[in-house]
């Protein structure tokens, strides 16, 4: 049970995502995770429990190297290196994103593939 992104684009891609997770530590219902570096043809299992436990809703963003992104109008605040943080925590070295939401419908394991 996991979720997987798959790189199915022709340059690397950093990707984060953020699931429901309430009580978060931190502060909020909300945790975020990031930054995965998936080169071309290549996968990253980045959830590694039942999803379906946690929520339908899952919420990503994806930038490639050559400049393309994967994007949506769920706006987060991000750090630039590696993080695992509760939604309501930033650094004064962030930046705001735009996630696309993600509907797993009820599945225990789901892959999403990046494709140009």
């Amino acid at each position: 049970m996991s979720l997987q992104l798959n790189n199915d684009y022709p340059s690397t891609i950093w990707t984060m995502i953020e699931w429901y997770h309430p009580g978060c530590e931190d502060g909020g219902d909300w945790e975020k995770a990031g930054w995965w570096k998936i080169e071309p043809g290549a996968s990253a299992t980045v959830y590694g429990d039942d999803l379906e436990d946690v929520n339908r809703y899952w919420y990503y963003y994806a930038q490639a190297a050559d400049g393309a992104y994967w994007a949506g109008v769920y706006d987060e605040v991000v750090p630039y290196i590696a993080f695992d943080w509760c939604s309501d925590v930033a650094n004064t070295d962030s930046f705001s994103v735009g996630m696309r939401e993600l509907d797993i419908n009820g599945n225990d394991d789901y892959t999403l593939t990046f494709v140009p």
